[in-house]
């Protein structure tokens, strides 16, 4: 389904700049390129599963604070698509008490163990896209997008200390020896590199209070075994209009979830979810 879904959207690529030249966008000025730069801000809550394929653990992760940076290039070609690259962090950590044994990139955890899970993962999305309809009340894009993704997952155990430097006494009295093998902490640890085909769809509204406008836009992954989604909603709001540029602030509410299958022997299904504040100028 998802590949026959990509091949209709490259088709669809080969036809836009004919059959909608004259709906794409053009900037304030439509002799020149419009340059847009933005970032955002947001509390994520993360919830959900992963490990490797027969030993997935559900952990309890940290709400923590997430960043994404963009800039987009539009311009009055309306043979060219236009230009955007996205880059977005996700971090996060728990610490869990281990109710069964446990595997994780090449490393075995014991039931009973306390491990310390860190996910860092972080990818950006270089994505080509037209502008189907773009006015003042109302636009739509759509696009193809490549999502890169790097970084890792590592689990790491309860520090191991050699028994042959640390003998007990008779006596169960503690030892008192100086080891000479340092204490050894078990890391298990799983690359998330990968470049993941999505379609790219974006979308505005304005709405009836001034300067104010209702936005959408989502990334959607066209590969089988990687289901992932990344998209929000909100509403942006228009700070300064000058000869220089415009400001705008948003704020609104973001997603992200992360079903991936055997991406470097890494299984997960995560979903990140929270309000975000950001801004954008455009010049």
């Amino acid at each position: 389904m998802k590949k026959t879904a990509l091949a209709a959207f490259a088709i669809l690529f080969t036809f836009i700049p004919q059959t909608f030249a004259n709906f794409s966008y053009t900037p304030k000025d439509k002799s020149q390129v419009g340059l847009y730069l933005g970032g955002q801000i947001w509390q994520s809550e993360a919830n959900g599963t992963f490990g490797e394929e027969n030993s997935l653990i559900n952990y309890k992760l940290k709400k923590e604070q997430q960043t994404n940076y963009f800039v987009t290039v539009k311009h009055p070609y309306s043979f060219l698509p236009n230009i955007r690259i996205e880059s977005t962090s996700l971090n996060t950590t728990s610490k869990k008490s281990l109710t069964q044994g446990f595997s994780f990139g090449g490393e075995s955890f014991p039931t009973g163990d306390d491990i310390n899970t860190n996910f860092s993962v972080s990818y950006v999305d270089y994505t080509l896209y037209y502008g189907l309809l773009n006015n003042s009340t109302f636009s739509f894009d759509i696009g193809l997008t490549a999502k890169d993704l790097n970084g890792a997952v590592t689990v790491i155990g309860e520090t191991i200390i050699d028994d042959d430097d640390c003998p007990q006494t008779s006596q169960g009295n503690p030892c008192t020896a100086t080891p000479t093998t340092p204490p050894v902490a078990p890391t298990g640890k799983i690359k998330t590199d990968g470049i993941v085909p999505m379609l790219y769809i974006a979308t505005d509204l304005s709405l009836p209070l001034k300067n104010l406008r209702l936005f959408a836009q989502g990334d959607f992954s066209l590969k089988d075994n990687y289901n992932i989604s990344d998209y929000q909603l909100g509403l942006s709001y228009e700070l300064l209009d000058t000869k220089m540029g415009d400001y705008d602030l948003t704020l609104g509410y973001k997603v992200v979830k992360m079903e991936l299958e055997n991406l470097n022997d890494l299984y997960t299904d995560l979903e990140f979810k929270g309000t975000f504040v950001g801004f954008i100028a455009h010049f």
